[in-house]
């Protein structure tokens, strides 16, 4: 799935920049966090049990890593972190994929901030988040879903000031109703996002949850 995602990505963006060669165009692998967590335990009765192993989110990861690679990834990027050791276990993966094929593909990484409390599931706040990251080399560190701009707009500030990459947000259509859908405009979301850009606080934006090509569009 990952290889064949990649590889009709790269055909697109390769169809598109034949048509307007001024405008570079980038496949972004995209690695989500899976449904496990290697930091806390899913059974309230046993807080020190795990569903998974580091080792065995190595072996996920890379597997996913190397279909990325192999249908012509440009960039790998990290998604969703709810669990920092969970991320770790990706960015390990990738760092054995690269040296063993010898290459240097860039690699963008992006959290989750869960709720108000201005943390991710496993606890970390924006500062610790950043930190735990800081041990190899990014093209850049950002946020993504589970809250729409306006919500995720301090945690994005916040992180900015300490951040000396590049710095990426991909919010939500704001937060999803009663029946799990988005109801914010496309014109709601840029008017939020232009916040963004007058604050110099990113350098890099997308959507996530809700978002539509108009949303990007926008």
């Amino acid at each position: 799935l990952n290889y064949e995602s990649a590889k009709i990505a790269k055909e697109v963006s390769q169809e598109y920049l034949e048509k307007t060669p001024d405008q570079a165009r980038y496949v972004a692998g995209s690695i989500g966090p899976t449904n496990k967590t290697a930091s806390m335990s899913p059974d309230v009765n046993d807080p020190g049990y795990r569903a998974i192993t580091f080792d065995e989110l190595v072996t996920a990861y890379r597997e996913q890593v190397l279909g990325l690679i192999d249908g012509g990834s440009d960039l790998l990027l990290v998604e969703t972190i709810f669990d920092t050791l969970n991320a770790k276990a990706a960015l390990y993966a990738i760092n054995e994929v690269k040296e063993e094929r010898g290459i240097d593909i860039p690699i963008m990484v992006s959290g989750t901030i869960t709720d108000a409390s201005g943390r991710t599931l496993s606890g970390q706040t924006v500062e610790a988040f950043r930190i735990s990251m800081s041990h190899i080399p990014l093209l850049s560190i950002g946020f993504n879903c589970a809250l729409g701009a306006d919500q995720l707009l301090p945690y994005v500030k916040r992180l900015a000031n300490q951040s000396d990459i590049y710095v990426s947000a991909h919010p939500n259509a704001g937060l999803p109703n009663a029946f799990g859908e988005y109801d914010e405009s496309p014109q709601e979301m840029a008017a939020q996002i232009k916040e963004y850009l007058d604050k110099k606080l990113v350098n890099i934006v997308g959507g996530c949850c809700g978002t539509t090509p108009n949303h990007i569009r926008a």
